[in-house]
């Protein structure tokens, strides 16, 4: 099994792979959604972070190999709330 380093690496080139396409392109089947992201792959992507999480916990019980972000939100400009 790969070590953790490796897999946050993946899980990060892998988020940035998704939110630049729906960025780009508002048709993604990721634009608008939270995506979970698990040992470098996508196990879910929907309208409800919750149902993320729940499928994330499913698929990987170890969070430090799990990440949700929500896609077409530009995450390298900063944002007053």
């Amino acid at each position: 099994m790969p070590d953790l380093e490796s897999i946050v690496m993946q899980n990060e080139q892998l988020f940035r792979q998704i939110n630049q396409e729906a960025l780009a392109n508002p048709q993604s089947p990721y634009a608008g959604k939270y995506v979970g992201i698990a040992n470098g792959q996508v196990v879910a992507a929907a309208t409800s972070a919750s149902a993320v999480v729940k499928a994330l916990q499913q698929a990987e019980p170890d969070t430090s190999r799990t990440m949700i972000f929500e896609a077409s939100i530009d995450y390298d400009r900063i944002q007053y709330v």
